[in-house]
């Protein structure tokens, strides 16, 4: 069960330091679990993990290719790795690696991706993922999740123990606006509705989830009922709940810090086809490269704001 913070605000703690605290804690019970690090411990927040457990943890250097290596080889040993690098390299880098040596051979590995697109700020385009779900999502029997705070963080985390497959993370690294009540569980695969709503349904997920709040809220102030949907996990998708959504809500706004072109819009909008089809509407980086900049900049320059989703809602509702 889950609970929905009735104000949005900054979290307390760090998403980086919420990995490193709960990986801390599971690890203490669990000797199965390892961390690898491509040469960024201090920005994954791990120098704690690698302090309190230096033999469960491995600093590979700059060569992702070959920490997914390392993270197949320690699952065949029976450990449950989890493998950070920037989402870029977590994805465009490692694809083979993660096909070839993790998905393909049916290992048990987690991939942590962090500073999904504009949260990597002033690393710049080339550190600014805004294809990694879609470059990974046809992968066969990979799930890809992307929690939207600290709270759902952790409990997908601690979850991620206890199941058997190849997982992907994308995780930012910092603080994030908090949706969720401290307690609350989610289940893997199936999305939240956080508000309920009759005429259009928001399905967002990551810092977007929190901007879609926000615009449900300016649409009530217009007189519009939008229902909000946090489809945190994009693979495998909730195909269940979003024809609900469809057939209830008869339209859709999709709202995602990545690339609509093979992330959430298109995943949502596979779903859509292929149960009850309605009008759909994308908000996202549509088919941009990423640059330097703030974040609040760059949430603007991209249209990642909750009045774009106003706006799209808008959209979408007209072509009913």
């Amino acid at each position: 069960m889950f609970k929905v913070k009735t104000k949005l605000e900054k979290s307390d703690v760090l998403m980086r330091d919420k990995y490193c605290q709960t990986l801390m804690a599971l690890a203490g019970d669990n000797e199965k679990i390892v961390v690898l690090d491509a040469d960024l411990v201090s920005s994954s927040g791990m120098k704690p993990f690698f302090k309190a457990f230096p033999d469960r943890a491995v600093q590979c250097g700059i060569a992702e290719a070959n920490m997914i290596g390392i993270a197949a080889g320690l699952s065949l040993t029976g450990k449950i790795p989890f493998a950070h690098s920037f989402g870029t390299f977590a994805s465009r880098r490692v694809c083979d690696q993660i096909y070839v040596s993790a998905a393909y051979a049916k290992l048990n590995v987690r991939i942590i991706g962090s500073d999904p697109g504009v949260t990597a700020a002033y690393n710049g385009g080339t550190h600014m993922p805004f294809e990694d779900m879609a470059v990974l999502r046809g992968i066969p029997e990979i799930t890809l999740i992307e929690p939207a705070d600290p709270v759902a963080l952790g409990d997908i985390i601690r979850q991620l123990c206890d199941v058997y497959g190849v997982y992907y993370i994308r995780m930012a690294r910092k603080s994030v606006i908090s949706v969720y009540q401290d307690g609350s569980s989610f289940e893997i695969g199936k999305g939240n509705v956080l508000r309920n709503g009759g005429d259009v349904t928001i399905i967002a997920s990551g810092i977007m989830v929190a901007e879609a709040l926000t615009a449900a809220y300016m649409l009530e102030a217009q007189g519009v009922s939008a229902r909000v949907v946090d489809m945190f996990t994009w693979k495998p998708i909730d195909q269940t709940l979003i024809a609900k959504c469809a057939e209830d809500t008869g339209a859709i706004v999709t709202a995602e810090n990545h690339n609509t072109f093979g992330g959430l819009g298109g995943a949502v909008s596979e779903a859509v086809v292929k149960t009850v089809p309605v009008p759909v509407e994308m908000v996202g980086t549509l088919d941009r490269f990423g640059q330097v900049g703030t974040e609040s900049f760059l949430r603007q320059e991209y249209h990642l704001t909750a009045e774009a989703i106003t706006e799209a809602a808008k959209r979408a509702i007209e072509r009913k």
